[in-house]
């Protein structure tokens, strides 16, 4: 096999330096000793000799001359460094632009979460993220479960933060915490006098204060609900946490919300808790981004704060 067709099947990265190998080379070339040129890189002399030997052997060709009066250039030495020069700025140039990308990435952080977690957690987690990164400014677009996804898989988020279920395809996930649906009556509503609550098959049939449909609350429900005939006609279908809170708060009819959204109303009496046994009323709280990715920069650091670290 000849020279050109053995170097047209062999990758580049094998019949080139490294640039750690160029960089050294430059540095004998500026100080005029390899000893010099070790120290000035941070490496010991047997790794820098060892190093000038690998791609000495590796191109073929002499690069240095060694004396006890120090180390100088081969006439092929000098070609080569005047090659790697070029081959550093351009690898400098290089870094400078992936800085330049990161800072960009670094400086916006666009978030898309569903309403319970967007009103009850993340403000935290935001307060704490500003106190490591100051300088990123957060977006945040609160929707229900199916809305943030479809941000997140449009690139229109770079995290986002889902109640449901299941995952959409497209997505992968991580549970960030654990969170239970309540059923809740204003004080004056005949559940609220229930030691025992309701069962499961009442609770189907009954007409009650929801989110509306595409909410992770919503299909939790629903999917809680199914061997019971389904849910009845909502008595009131509302797009937000609040709404439904003040509905039933007015003694309108039974809600069903997140634990995390209730717990003013509960402890104030404004609203009691009705038990259901039997019902799957538990459900994950996840993070989501697109498959085939991970969270980076300011995105990656959130979801750091959401797991406690």
């Amino acid at each position: 096999m000849g020279n050109e067709e053995w170097a047209s099947q062999v990758p580049l990265a094998h019949r080139v330096p490294d640039l750690g190998a160029l960089e050294l080379l430059l540095a004998v070339a500026r100080v005029g000793s390899l000893s010099g040129a070790a120290r000035r890189l941070g490496i010991t002399q047997p790794a820098a000799s060892s190093r000038i030997r690998a791609m000495e052997t590796r191109l073929g060709v002499a690069l240095v001359d060694r004396s006890p009066r120090g180390s100088t250039l081969t006439a092929e030495g000098a070609l080569v460094t005047d090659w790697a020069r070029r081959v550093v700025e351009a690898a400098e140039a290089f870094d400078a632009g992936a800085q330049a990308l990161r800072g960009r990435r670094d400086s916006r952080l666009r978030v898309a979460a569903s309403m319970t977690i967007a009103e009850y957690l993340l403000p935290g987690w935001l307060i704490a993220l500003r106190g490591e990164r100051p300088d990123t400014a957060v977006s945040l677009h609160a929707g229900n479960s199916a809305d943030v996804a479809q941000r997140v898989l449009s690139h229109e988020a770079d995290l986002g933060f889902v109640e449901g279920l299941s995952v959409p395809d497209g997505l992968d996930s991580a549970v960030i915490a654990q969170d239970r649906l309540v059923v809740a009556v204003a004080p004056t509503h005949p559940w609220a006098r229930r030691s025992k609550g309701v069962d499961p098959a009442e609770l189907a049939r009954s007409p009650l204060i929801l989110r509306e449909r595409g909410s992770g609350t919503r299909q939790v429900l629903d999917a809680a609900l199914a061997a019971y005939g389904g849910l009845a006609e909502p008595l009131l279908e509302l797009a937000s946490t609040t709404a439904v809170k003040a509905a039933a708060v007015s003694g309108a009819g039974p809600c069903v919300l997140s634990e995390l959204a209730l717990v003013d109303e509960l402890a104030a009496r404004r609203l009691v808790s009705v038990p259901v046994a039997g019902a799957a009323l538990a459900r994950a709280l996840r993070a989501v981004w697109p498959t085939g990715t991970r969270p980076a920069g300011p995105a990656r650091d959130l979801l750091s704060l959401t797991r406690g670290r």
